[in-house]
């Protein structure tokens, strides 16, 4: 069975490319090309910002063998720079250039709903503004899209939003329509006439329906998890851009999105694709392009990544980072035991094997080439498939189904050795045990000869501990910028039954030739577009307000999360679950311009020439300011250090300023959380407006100790006017943590 990496996100291979056509012959020195994205910062007037220009850069590095071919994608439409196949040497020859800001490999990134968005709040009869919500253009940044799914139909859509400047560019029988209206595909790596903007993996069509499709009825997953999948914006429009093939998703032709992306038009910029380790801003093409749609007001969505427990990818503050978390509806698989014992395990499985009970085999009965324990983990080549005929096979590792899927037994049963809040789809009768379960099995199995098994087709069971952070969503701290609290927030991200393409394997196993229009997938990239859809939701009630607005609104609204159930509170699940109906009306917001993030970079340490060239405007950093933490976001994160202290006191102070979008005349009182272990100030504690858009500033303090035993405390500040709250968590932890 594959692993949940596998089940998470998309396989990908590192190439050492030497492509036909591009490059004559294959000497040392082609071996040794690759491609690496030049970044060039913000997009000027001058000739700098030109193909031409970008070319003549190249002639003046490249072997003279090459030139005129390693030059592969310009970004000339929202920022400046290039993608090209060059060697070590070359690009070291181009980082030197005064016009450059980095250059750095291109590489393989991975991708990482009936009932998730009533959990939410947000209801098929919730309240909305369809002339804004059908003017609201989503970008999907993904593998694709499938156009003939029920959930892209522009049956009912007008035409496209006057403000829409991007095209239909989908490739060979690939057509839009007034719902799908824009689609662009990219292949830097491998390109072909064949390309096409169509899904043929089905992650990119689930997350756009997640986000934007249309309410379609009576949709499930052979008959499980039957109801109606929409997005959060039914009427809003999609412009999908596909950047991933089976073997990943390219750093060139994601910044190449980007670039098309934020010069078409859309307002909110949604991809559920990442790196497994965390990058520095130079060389993250996903903090780039998203600082670039931010200057022209566009949020960019962002998933945290599959890397749980380990560090969370997405870091930047101007991107909205989405964890993964559960739903109050879960899916499981039961197993009949012939003793008339049910056993409970975790699995999407479609099967129905109508009551019928088959032998239970396991070890050396199944398997004449290999010893027991071979034969009992089901590795490759093990099972005899006249012995496993007209049996289900127990398999004491996970990734044995597939040995017992090829060698044709009935089904499987298998221990689960990653994730135990998560149910896969299989492709035959399956079902994953807890290791206690799976031991259980295993001693009825050796309790009698006469060992059968009846896996029944999995059902819909209430979750009454939701939500709850996946365990495979990846959690801070952050890394790259440690006064950033990420993720932002959480979202439902398991088990979501959405469109799908029905090229692809809904189980991911290659031997499983079913076809689905609608499947059942896990991982924070099902979380990110929820979080999509609730910003094109609260946008469509302000369509003026700027990304930090909005993200502000949904992170101070959020749900509180119970730190108990979770050790690393808050670096889980960010302020908490989403909600999106009372995030549009917040009352106070944490707003931040591009000037804001240019000041906090300052104090991160980037030096002035590069952000200039980010910027595009003259950059001067103060050389001896204090570190401050006075970036007005809406969390507040400080970090201690204890080296080889057991104790250390401290006391943080964070600036903040929010904005009155509540009533036009309110007055705030602070409500902070109580402890122990720290003591919180506010000055001044009430904060009072008298007009809509006016602005307040205020100071928070925390003092207390941090001991080697604590190394996290969690406090919050609340802003209330007995209608509206604002909530921000307030994260102290220790550089041991």
């Amino acid at each position: 069975m594959p692993g949940i990496w596998q089940s998470l996100r998309l396989s990908y291979a590192i190439f050492v490319l030497c492509v036909l056509g591009r490059i004559i012959g294959c000497h040392a020195s082609d071996q040794e090309r690759k491609i690496y994205i030049v970044y060039m910062g913000h997009l000027g007037e001058n000739v700098e910002s030109s193909s031409m220009y970008h070319s003549s850069m190249l002639q003046d590095v490249v072997d003279s063998r090459f030139q005129g071919q390693p030059l592969i994608r310009s970004y000339t439409r929202s920022f400046n720079g290039f993608a090209a196949y060059l060697t070590h040497e070359e690009q070291e020859k181009l980082s030197s250039k005064e016009e450059v800001v980095s250059v750095f490999p291109s590489k393989a990134l991975q991708p990482q709903t009936t009932r998730s968005w009533d959990f939410m709040g947000l209801r098929e009869n919730a309240h909305r503004n369809p002339p804004v919500e059908g003017d609201t253009i989503v970008g999907v940044i993904d593998t694709g899209i499938w156009p003939e799914s029920e959930s892209f139909s522009d049956k009912g859509f007008g035409p496209p939003p006057k403000k829409w400047r991007g095209v239909c560019k989908g490739g060979q029988n690939f057509t839009c329509n007034n719902k799908l209206i824009g689609a662009r595909y990219y292949n830097s790596v491998s390109p072909s006439e064949n390309d096409s903007a169509r899904d043929i993996q089905g992650h990119g069509s689930h997350t756009a329906s997640i986000a934007a499709g249309n309410a379609v009825t009576n949709t499930s997953f052979f008959g499980i998890a039957n109801g109606i999948a929409r997005g959060g914006v039914p009427s809003a429009r999609i412009a999908a851009y596909k950047v991933c093939l089976p073997f990943g998703c390219q750093s060139a032709d994601i910044l190449a999105a980007f670039d098309d992306a934020i010069a078409d038009g859309v307002d909110i910029i949604s991809i559920s694709i990442g790196i497994t380790n965390p990058a520095i801003l130079t060389n993250d093409e996903i903090a780039i392009g998203s600082f670039h749609a931010s200057e022209k007001g566009i949020l960019v969505v962002h998933s945290a990544g599959n890397s749980g427990p380990g560090a969370v990818a997405s870091t930047a503050p101007w991107i909205f980072t989405v964890a993964a978390s559960t739903s109050d509806r879960g899916i499981v698989t039961k197993v009949v035991l012939g003793n008339g014992t049910t056993i409970t395990g975790k699995a999407v499985n479609p099967f129905d094997l109508k009551g019928k009970s088959f032998p239970l085999a396991y070890g050396q009965e199944v398997s004449s080439s290999c010893n027991d324990q071979s034969a009992r983990a089901c590795v490759g080549g093990c099972l005899d498939k006249r012995r496993v005929n007209g049996k289900v096979v127990l398999c004491s590792r996970n990734e044995g189904m597939e040995e017992a899927l090829n060698a044709g037994a009935v089904g499987s049963v298998v221990p689960s050795t990653e994730a135990l809040d998560v149910s896969f789809v299989v492709p035959f009768p399956a079902s994953v045990l807890s290791a206690p379960l799976f031991n259980d099995l295993q001693g009825y199995f050796n309790s009698t000869k006469n060992h059968t098994v009846d896996i029944l087709k999995s059902e819909l069971v209430r979750n009454l501990n939701a939500p709850s952070v996946a365990s495979f969503s990846s959690r801070g701290p952050n890394v790259i910028f440690p006064k950033i609290l990420k993720p932002d927030v959480t979202a439902p991200g398991i088990e979501i039954l959405a469109a799908f393409s029905p090229l692809s394997s809904p189980s991911e196993f290659p031997q499983d030739k079913q076809s689905v229009n609608y499947n059942v997938l896990s991982g924070t990239s099902m979380a990110c577009p929820h979080v999509t859809g609730a910003a094109a939701y609260v946008k469509s009630f302000h369509p003026n307000w700027s990304p930090s607005a909005i993200k502000s609104a949904l992170m101070t609204t959020a749900w509180r999360m119970n730190a108990t159930k979770d050790p690393k509170a808050e670096f889980s699940y960010g302020t908490g679950h989403i909600d999106p109906v009372k995030a549009a009306d917040p009352g106070l917001v944490y707003e931040i311009l591009t000037d804001d993030y240019i000041e906090f970079l300052c104090d991160s340490g980037y030096d002035a020439a590069f952000l200039s060239k980010l910027s595009g405007t003259s950059v001067h950093c103060p050389g001896n300011k204090p570190i401050s933490n006075d970036l007005n976001y809406p969390s507040m994160t400080y970090k201690v250090t204890l080296g080889d202290e057991n104790n250390a006191a401290f006391s943080a102070h964070f600036n903040r300023t929010v904005t009155n979008v509540g009533s036009t005349n309110s007055i705030y009182k602070a409500i902070t959380s109580s402890s122990l272990d720290y003591n919180i100030t506010v000055n001044p504690s009430i904060l009072k407006f008298s007009a809509l858009g006016q602005k307040q500033s205020f100071e928070v303090t925390i003092s207390g100790t941090m001991s080697s035993n604590t190394k996290l405390m969690t406090a919050s500040l609340e802003w209330s006017d007995g209608v509206h709250s604002a909530r921000s968590p307030i994260v102290v932890y220790s550089d041991q943590l």
